[in-house]
C-alpha cells in the first residue's frame, strides 16, 4: 500500500510542477518566457546546477531511508545537463551526499563507462542495483550537482556505508567538505 501512496504522491507532485511551470496566471505561461529556461520548451537546466566540488563544499552525511524521498547515501535518478551545452542533458544516476537548504540536494554524478577508471576526477564504487547490467560504476568527485528535490525521478539504491565513507573521505581530503 505504501508503494501506491508513493506513486500517487509523486504523480500529484509532477502535475503540480507542470501547472507551476506553464501557468503563470497571466494567460501566457512560461511559453512567453523561453529565454528564462534555455530557449525551448522542455529544455534548459531544469534547476540543476553543476559547480566545482570545492566551491560547494558542505557537510557530508549518510542517512539513507528508502522511503520515497531522496536522502544522503542513496543513488537516485535525475536529469543532468551536459557541461558543453547546459540546455541539453540526460537522466542519469546521482549519489546524494548532502543538502543545500531544505529543498535542494547535493549529488555526485555516476557513470558506468570503463574509461573513467583512468580519470583522477572519478573514483570507483563498484557495482550495485542502480545498474541493471551489474557494471562497475564510478563517481565524479570534482563537480557537485545541486538538484531541486522535486526533480528527483526515483530512488535507485542505497550505497553501502563503507563505500560511501570512502567517497566522503576523498571529498573531505581533496575538496574541503566536512
Amino acid at each position: 500500500m505504501a508503494g501506491v501512496r508513493d506513486f500517487v504522491g509523486r504523480a500529484w507532485q509532477a502535475g503540480l510542477d507542470l501547472l507551476r511551470q506553464f501557468g503563470s496566471g497571466d494567460g501566457r505561461g512560461k511559453w512567453a518566457e523561453w529565454g528564462e529556461w534555455g530557449g525551448q520548451p522542455g529544455r534548459g537546466d531544469q534547476g540543476v546546477r553543476s559547480v566545482p566540488s570545492g566551491e560547494r563544499a558542505r557537510r557530508i552525511s549518510y542517512a539513507p531511508a528508502m522511503d520515497g524521498a531522496a536522502d544522503p547515501g542513496e543513488i537516485v535518478w535525475t536529469w543532468v545537463p551536459y557541461e558543453e551545452d547546459t540546455s541539453q542533458g540526460k537522466d542519469r544516476p546521482v549519489l546524494v551526499v548532502g543538502r543545500a537548504g531544505e529543498d535542494r540536494l547535493l549529488g555526485l554524478m555516476l557513470s558506468s563507462q570503463g574509461h573513467r577508471a583512468d580519470d583522477h576526477n572519478w573514483t570507483p564504487i563498484g557495482s550495485g542495483p542502480w545498474d541493471r547490467e551489474g557494471r562497475d560504476s564510478y563517481v565524479r568527485l570534482d563537480r557537485v550537482l545541486e538538484v531541486p528535490e522535486h526533480r528527483i525521478r526515483r530512488e535507485g539504491a542505497v550505497v553501502p556505508v563503507e563505500r560511501f565513507d570512502r567517497i566522503a573521505d576523498e571529498l573531505r581530503r581533496d575538496y574541503g567538505w566536512t
